[in-house]
């Protein structure tokens, strides 16, 4: 297979010395490009400077934005402080932000929900897509959405490492975003969200790692890394009865048209 992007990962969770051989396999693999995720505003410089490992055969991106786990560590609290570490060539998008209500107290729900706005209104001044994390607040992340449209106009946005019920998905495509897959879609008890992956339009499908997290069958037990994205692009293939190549094409196409800075 070739041709892929990994729409998101964590390089700064490896070495410098690591990454290069960490490229080489994901080249080795198929991938062409990758997206390193940022997950606290106040490392956007390190974010970016990550982006210095670009190579004419493997594009090497960024982003900016506290992911929710974060926020109470978040100095950046409005939109122009985002769109400001986000005006770099090298940044592709926002984010990820959102909501998670798994790890965080139910007293920073509040402040997880302002921060999305605030990242929502950078994504849309900047016209640059958003990444967003949703873990148990389905419900919040869909009205939050709907709302910000409905006040605001339409962004851009992706709805990463998918792992919620057909609503959100539902409520994210009629808003006009994208949906991506990660590893967890090739686990063994994965069934429903295989269900869920089946039916997203073929416009609006991308492919990720999230490494070092969550690695695909049959790299269980393995730090992930951005070249195992090959596994997770074939089990989405199958799902959806496409051969791999043509997966292929489609993701890495949806990939240009949604992150319409990388090039």
């Amino acid at each position: 297979m070739t041709g892929l992007i990994d729409s998101h990962c964590h390089l700064d969770h490896f070495t410098d010395d690591e990454i290069p051989d960490l490229l080489d396999r994901a080249r080795q693999a198929g991938v062409e490009g990758m997206v390193t995720i940022g997950t606290r505003l106040s490392r956007a410089a390190q974010q970016k400077d990550l982006t210095r490992f670009s190579r004419p055969d493997l594009r090497v991106w960024c982003t900016v934005g506290t992911h929710p786990d974060h926020v109470d560590e978040c100095t950046v609290a409005d939109a122009a402080g985002i769109v400001a570490l986000a005006d770099d060539p090298r940044v592709v998008g926002i984010g990820e932000t959102g909501l998670d209500y798994f790890h965080g107290a139910e007293s920073v729900r509040p402040l997880q929900q302002a921060r999305f706005r605030a990242h929502i209104a950078a994504a849309r001044q900047m016209d640059l897509p958003l990444v967003i994390h949703a873990r148990d607040a389905d419900a919040d992340v869909a009205e939050i959405l709907r709302d910000e449209v409905e006040s605001h106009g339409p962004f851009r946005f992706l709805l990463h490492c998918f792992a919620s019920g057909p609503d959100l998905a539902r409520v994210g495509l009629e808003l006009g975003g994208y949906v991506s897959f990660s590893g967890i879609l090739t686990f063994p008890k994965s069934d429903a969200l295989r269900a869920v992956a089946r039916d997203i339009p073929q416009d609006r499908l991308l492919v990720e790692t999230d490494s070092p997290y969550l690695a695909p069958v049959p790299q269980r037990g393995r730090k992930n890394e951005p070249g195992f994205v090959a596994h997770t692009a074939r089990r989405l293939a199958e799902v959806r009865d496409m051969t791999p190549e043509s997966l292929a094409e489609v993701t890495t196409a949806n990939f240009h048209r949604l992150f319409s800075r990388a090039a």
